[in-house]
């Protein structure tokens, strides 16, 4: 590592409760809920609709989980049926730009990780 170079994650102090958070917000459900939270509100269906591989079960844990973290609003909208609209918070919308350089970095570097995959894939660990 060069004096230049970004300190080592164990520098920065990674205890249980930043993994814990990082488990809960960047799932394979949340990025996609997220994704499409970030362009409009929706209400829970229309949230199904938009990832149609996510259970009923699995969008309301990964749902409450946002919310408990305080990334999602919920908001009981007045109407007949009465519906939940949820809706990107301020706090979540500054997570927008780490979640974008992960995304870029994986984009970068998708054909190196793809080659390595193969490479451990084909070896012979038995």
């Amino acid at each position: 590592m060069t004096d230049t170079a970004r300190p080592l994650t164990h520098d920065l102090g990674v205890g249980a409760p930043h993994r814990e958070l990082l488990d809960q917000v960047l799932d394979k459900w949340s990025l996609q809920v997220l994704e499409e939270l970030c362009e409009r509100p929706s209400r829970f269906n229309d949230l199904r609709r938009a990832v149609p591989e996510v259970t009923a079960k699995s969008l309301t844990a990964t749902l409450r989980r946002l919310e408990r973290n305080g990334i999602v609003g919920r908001e009981v909208v007045s109407s007949r049926p009465v519906a939940v609209e949820y809706s990107i918070t301020p706090l979540g919308k500054t997570f927008r730009d780490p979640v974008d350089a992960l995304l870029v970095w994986a984009r970068a570097h998708l054909p190196e990780i793809q080659r390595a995959r193969e490479a451990f894939d084909e070896a012979e660990y038995r």
